[in-house]
């Protein structure tokens, strides 16, 4: 159930918009206050996942309700409603942090479509907020490595920066987790972390998923959608596996990158995001340019800074450390005691060759953990991690 508010000192415009909301889904519970000091009151009181509030009311104005309610509950989303000759101000709340404007008297079209893309994005920056609270358990950086001190270092300068970072290694190496990082860091920390597996998505969807789409622009298309570009306004988009991304879905993120600008699939309505955009690849990108399937100027608008993520076998010294680490965690994870791992178990393991990096690790770990005895043993090792 979505609570709406609907603050307006116009007895009749308030009850127009609570009947259409009402009457548009039985999903919204819509409440209202006729003026801006009741509306702030509410909103003390009582937990909204959006507020429609008009901007020239008595006691306190619409630019001050939503000044006071930034400060208050800074994750609900305002949608402001102008009259003629607020136009300007409407435009201005927008930099305030307001999630659109729509003017008076209201389109029922523009008016539900905004309303659910207000609600749309609350859900999603609801979402990454619980997802964040997991971040910086999930995605410690374990290594005292010379790779790892270089990266770190990296990510010390450059995450407080807006400069795009273009992540290299080999499955498994935690390119991931770097841009986790990159993000933490930031000054785009408190804003949301949207990831983009674009392998993972079919080349027919990719646009849509990035970009967004309007009702009716392809079969499956019954309803306005926001895109992972809108979800990430403010924040950090982070396009995993880019080298997999169609070519004309490339265009449109270099589009996005020279004019900070996305348009949905099905419409030329161009949207303005203020988005941070980190990507990551295994794969070669210079070769995939002189083999037509990457951009070259896009390759040059991603790769502002550049970090190889090295390969585990490329840094060995780093593996007691990553098994105590792990052992720790999946033991937290199942609700058991960590193991220890004898000198000769480590040493042992230190010699494999690790093709499949970090992650094959963990895998490797809780499976002599789950397998192994009280003690993980060098035996223990030859039998259940034999590569």
């Amino acid at each position: 159930m979505s609570k709406i508010l609907v603050i307006e000192d116009e007895a009749a415009i308030r009850r127009v918009l609570v009947k259409i909301l009402s009457e548009e889904s039985d999903t919204y519970n819509v409440s209202e206050a006729e003026d801006g000091l009741r509306g702030i009151e509410t909103i003390k009181k009582e937990d909204f996942d959006l507020v429609l509030c008009d901007i020239k009311m008595p006691k306190m104005d619409g630019v001050e309700v939503l000044e006071a309610a930034r400060k208050i509950k800074p994750e609900i989303p305002f949608i402001m409603i102008s009259g003629h000759g607020d136009l300007d101000t409407a435009v201005n709340t927008m930099r305030l942090g307001a999630f659109d404007y729509i003017s008076k008297p209201p389109d029922l079209n523009r008016l539900l479509t905004t309303v659910r893309n207000a609600l749309d994005r609350k859900e999603l920056v609801v979402e990454n907020k619980k997802l964040k609270k997991k971040v910086s358990k999930n995605y410690e950086m374990i290594g005292e490595s010379k790779e790892i001190g270089a990266i770190q270092d990296i990510i010390e300068k450059v995450a407080p920066t807006d400069a795009r970072v273009l992540i290299t290694g080999s499955n498994g190496t935690g390119k991931e987790l770097v841009a986790h990082w990159i993000h933490e860091k930031s000054q785009r920390s408190s804003a949301p972390f949207i990831e983009v597996n674009c392998a993972a998505i079919p080349s027919e969807l990719i646009e849509s998923e990035l970009f967004g789409h309007v009702k009716g622009a392809f079969t499956s298309a019954v309803k306005d959608r926001a895109g992972k570009f809108e979800a990430a306004n403010k924040g950090t988009i982070f396009l995993d596996e880019i080298g997999d991304m169609s070519l004309s879905a490339q265009a449109k993120v270099l589009r996005a990158l020279q004019e900070s600008k996305i348009s949905r699939v099905g419409t030329d309505k161009d949207i303005k995001v203020d988005v941070r955009v980190v990507a990551a690849t295994n794969k070669d990108l210079k070769k995939e340019i002189s083999e037509g399937n990457f951009r070259e100027d896009l390759y040059h608008r991603l790769a502002v800074i550049l970090i190889k993520v090295p390969a585990l076998n490329d840094r060995r010294d780093d593996i007691p450390l990553l098994i105590s680490h792990f052992s720790g965690k999946i033991a937290s994870e199942q609700g058991t005691s960590p193991k220890d791992f004898s000198k000769k178990a480590i040493e042992l393991l230190k010699t494999y060759d690790w093709t499949g990096n970090v992650r094959e690790l963990r895998n490797v770990i809780e499976r002599l953990i789950i397998l192994g005895g009280k003690e993980v043993t060098e035996d223990d090792v030859k039998l259940f991690a034999s590569k």
